[in-house]
């Protein structure tokens, strides 16, 4: 049995319905490009932090690669890939910039860190004061993570004095539509207190769910994907288990193991930034009235 309630499949015969959000599947891949070559970065720092943690193998480092290839319009492998079946081949904590042309990068970079362990407590204790101190910007560039003992004072990663472009800005958690109802009850109490520790913050989270079209294989033409009744319910679902608004909550593709692009991929991934990006730049506003 799943940690979320699902129906019987037999119980809606229909595996679409009406649409559920809206998505202007012939214009929005150009607007979104020329919206996101419009950002600048905020005046109190000089990008917008993104942090992505979630399950092992649940496409993080995939989507990064894919957010990549949206906006250079080409497929690209900036952060390595595994696969379920190897664990977390992330194993430092690492920043991805994108170059928006010769001279620039867009106004924002995303974390990657490794996935959250499935088994022993102090395992998933570990993880948790990881993220803690990597959301207050304690961690440095290429720190490796010990599944055993987190990051400390003194160690030479350790960032004595973060500034605010250290600090996480915007908190991503990804999750495998596969096994999002799977996920393992310690896997599900490290969400909810990383959530708690964010929301203490005022830092803004959100959730990604990778690998719809597995995970909805009558997702034959992407454009369908918001009339899909098993993902609307998926989302309904995490919303109501993380106490997450459900426009928080963004289904997209990664590339994986297609040979070119495709607009209807990039314009998942781009909606989801975007919605990302904006986020982080209402939080770092509302620093800045408050400092």
């Amino acid at each position: 049995m799943g940690l979320f309630y699902s129906k019987d499949a037999t119980s809606d015969p229909s595996p679409f319905c009406d649409e559920w959000r809206r998505v202007n599947w012939n214009s929005d891949k150009t607007t979104d490009l020329r919206i996101f070559r419009s950002h600048r970065p905020p005046a109190n720092c000089q990008h917008v932090r993104i942090l992505l943690h979630g399950q092992l193998g649940a496409g993080k480092s995939s989507f990064i690669n894919s957010v990549y290839t949206a906006l250079q319009g080409r497929l690209c492998s900036l952060a390595p890939v595994g696969n379920n079946f190897q664990g977390s081949v992330t194993k430092q904590y690492k920043t991805y910039r994108i170059e928006k042309d010769g001279n620039s990068f867009y106004p924002f970079v995303i974390n990657d860190m490794t996935g959250m362990p499935n088994g022993s407590k102090r395992n998933q204790i570990t993880h948790l004061k990881d993220i803690k101190l990597t959301i207050k910007g304690r961690m440095k560039e290429g720190y490796t993570f010990h599944p055993d003992v987190s990051l400390q004072k003194g160690d030479p990663y350790y960032n004595d004095r973060p500034t605010a472009d250290d600090k996480v800005h915007v908190l991503v958690t990804v999750f495998d539509a596969n096994t999002v109802s799977l996920l393992p009850s310690d896997n599900v109490f490290t969400i909810h207190q990383i959530r708690e520790y964010a929301l203490d913050l005022e830092i803004p989270h959100m959730f990604i769910l990778t690998k719809i079209d597995e995970a909805c294989p009558e997702l034959k033409d992407l454009k369908n994907v918001y009339k899909s009744t098993k993902l609307k319910e998926m989302i309904e679902n995490v919303s109501r288990e993380f106490g997450i608004p459900q426009s928080s909550i963004f289904p997209v593709k990664n590339y994986h193991n297609e040979v070119g692009t495709n607009d209807d991929v990039d314009i998942l991934i781009l909606k989801a930034l975007n919605r990302i990006i904006e986020t982080g730049y209402d939080y770092l506003n509302k620093c800045q009235l408050q400092a």
